[in-house]
C-alpha cells in the first residue's frame, strides 16, 4: 500500500493551486460577470492552477511512501 506522507504547507499549496484551477474554468463558464472580465480573470486563475500542477506533482511524488520506507527511498 502506498501512502503519502505530506507536510502541511505542502497539502495547503496543494489544495490551492487545486481551488485556483476549479475557479478559473468556474468564471470561464459562468455568466454573472462581463465577458472581458470574466475571461481575463478566469484565464489568469486557469493559468494559475495549471502552472502550479507541476510542483504541486513533485510534492506528491516526493512525499510517496511504500509500507516501511522513507520517502526519499520511495522515489528512487
Amino acid at each position: 500500500m502506498k501512502k503519502v506522507d505530506l507536510a502541511l504547507p505542502k497539502l495547503g499549496f496543494i489544495v490551492a493551486t487545486r481551488a485556483a484551477l476549479g475557479a478559473g474554468l468556474a468564471l470561464l463558464a459562468s455568466s454573472k460577470l462581463r465577458q472581458k472580465q470574466r475571461r481575463r480573470t478566469g484565464v489568469a486563475l486557469l493559468a494559475l492552477g495549471a502552472l502550479t500542477t507541476i510542483p504541486a506533482l513533485f510534492f506528491v511524488r516526493n512525499s510517496l511512501k511504500t509500507d516501511g520506507e522513507t520517502p526519499a527511498a520511495a522515489a528512487v
